[in-house]
């Protein structure tokens, strides 16, 4: 795997203090979208990487949606954008290719990054290699700042249940804790929240179980583990219907990854996504994504998810802000 670093709405304009003390206009734009400054013969490539559809939903949708500008329209109003990639090519300028990222440059939050190249084949053979780590970037930015929103307004049932094994996660107040409880035949216990207001269906789940073995956090393991939870759990109108995994027509991919920031106490796990779906009844699914970590201290395999329930709409933004509420778990060694 290649390492990871890991236009528009237009937001009230506020004025915030940044933590040097400049005074900066809050960003404009809606999340996951991205603005790329730079010229038109590079602009393809770039687009493509950036815009790459994010595995996992039924339907094809965008990482990033991306908007493009040459450098002569940069002008102060765009600068104000929350997501901004800016590249630079000239030969008088540069002898080799550098690229930097920054936060809140001109407005806040912002996530920026600039590449300076000395010609179109520099940067070509740069955006080749690190294309996707820039990509990723970005995702965690959007992620990481998601959860600080969260961070503010809890449910604190929920929070108070994690607390029991010394868990943290922030499980935002509009979801409703609905069941509690332990499969003794898995020697699993089980935390379910669900948001179910508006046109859409949100769950947040997470269960714990022993931890034995490392091939725990297998792709297969994975899917087979959640299959016995969410079977017993999760069913529909139909009485014997039950959820489980879409297998065949996007199969369910797990990767390793790391902490969104500097973690105390160590970091493992492997993110999971790909499609539910009801067996033996209504014709229902829809995506979901985990995060599977391991608990050192209570010899757990600790696996938090999040499935969506959204017919006929668009579900990346609502896929990638549960996503954030998963990365802000916590184990009970970790600060």
């Amino acid at each position: 795997m290649k390492k990871v670093l890991f236009f528009a709405l237009i937001a009230l304009v506020l004025v915030s203090c940044d933590s040097d003390g400049r005074f900066l206009t809050s960003a404009t734009g809606s999340i996951y979208e991205c603005l790329v400054v730079c010229d038109d013969d590079v602009t393809e490539a770039v687009k493509t990487t950036m815009s790459e559809d994010l595995y996992g939903l039924p339907q094809l949708e965008h990482t990033f949606t991306v908007s493009h500008v040459p450098h002569a329209q940069f002008d102060n109003y765009l600068k104000a954008t929350r997501n901004i990639l800016q590249i630079d090519i000239d030969p008088r300028q540069y002898t080799k290719v550098k690229a930097s990222t920054a936060r809140n440059v001109w407005s806040k939050p912002q996530a920026y990054v600039r590449i300076k190249a000395p010609s179109k084949e520099a940067f070509d053979a740069y955006w080749e290699e690190n294309g996707e780590a820039i990509r990723e970037w970005f995702i965690r930015e959007e992620l990481s700042r998601q959860i600080r929103f969260y961070q503010a307004d809890l449910n604190e049932d929920a929070v108070a249940v994690l607390k029991r094994s010394k868990y943290q996660m922030y499980i935002p107040s509009d979801y409703m804790l609905i069941q509690d409880t332990t499969l003794s035949e898995l020697n699993t216990e089980v935390l379910w929240c669900c948001n179910n207001k508006g046109p859409m269906r949100k769950d947040i789940m997470i269960y714990t179980y022993p931890y034995t073995t490392q091939e725990q956090f297998d792709n297969e393991a994975i899917i087979t583990m959640r299959n016995e939870v969410v079977s017993r759990l999760v069913s529909a109108q139909v009485p014997g219907s039950y959820m489980t995994t879409e297998t065949k027509h996007i199969p369910p991919v797990s990767r390793p990854v790391s902490a969104l920031n500097d973690t105390v106490g160590g970091f493992y796990g492997m993110e999971t996504r790909g499609l539910w779906k009801i067996k033996d009844g209504e014709s229902m699914g829809g995506p979901f994504v985990s995060l599977t970590r391991l608990d050192q201290v209570n010899g757990k395999v600790v696996h938090a998810e999040g499935f969506l329930f959204a017919p006929g709409q668009k579900k990346r933004n609502a896929i990638q802000q549960m996503t954030a509420i998963l990365y802000s778990l916590k184990m009970p060694n970790e600060k």
